[in-house]
């Protein structure tokens, strides 16, 4: 086995387990947002803060930019105007949060077939202006679900009705 298969066979259940596989961890990105209501997904903590809603787009984008550094596609070419974050919700609706979900769910696909499909070369390859590297990128954005996954935990408690916020 090459090199770069025993990095694959290292790096894909990393990216797996921090989005939708079970691990010993706890709750991964994907099963944060699972029956995930989009009046808690809209409730923000505070004025100026990020709400659940956000946070999926956000990590969404994020997986773009790293598989932007694989298939080498120009800056905004990711499917929303901007970058990074993204005000929502533009229409409260169950379908509007599918959607965004589904856009996120997209782009993991995007990026773990990238990891997937990777030439030995690519992981020790620096990106962008050399500061970091393929696999620094790739373990990077399973750590960014996990942090984001557990901001999404302690955002729906805060907005449940049960904490005393409503939501």
């Amino acid at each position: 086995m090459s090199g770069a298969a025993v990095e694959r066979d290292l790096l894909l259940p990393l990216l797996d387990q921090a989005f939708d596989r079970a691990s010993w961890h706890g709750t991964n990105l994907r099963g944060s947002l699972r029956r995930l209501d989009p009046k808690v997904a809209a409730w923000r903590p505070g004025p100026g803060r990020h709400n659940v809603w956000e946070l999926v787009v956000h990590c969404a984008y994020w997986k773009y930019a790293v598989w932007r550094r694989f298939d080498g596609a120009a800056r905004g070419s990711f499917s929303l105007p901007g970058s990074n974050w993204f005000e929502r919700p533009i229409e409260a609706t169950a379908a509007g949060l599918r959607a965004d979900i589904a856009l996120l769910e997209e782009w993991h696909a995007k990026l773990r077939a990238a990891v997937a499909a990777a030439s030995p070369a690519v992981f020790a390859r620096p990106t962008g202006k050399g500061r970091f590297t393929v696999r620094e990128l790739v373990t990077g954005i399973a750590a960014h679900d996990l942090y984001h996954a557990g901001q999404i935990q302690l955002l729906k408690r805060l907005a449940s009705p049960a904490a005393g916020r409503g939501a």
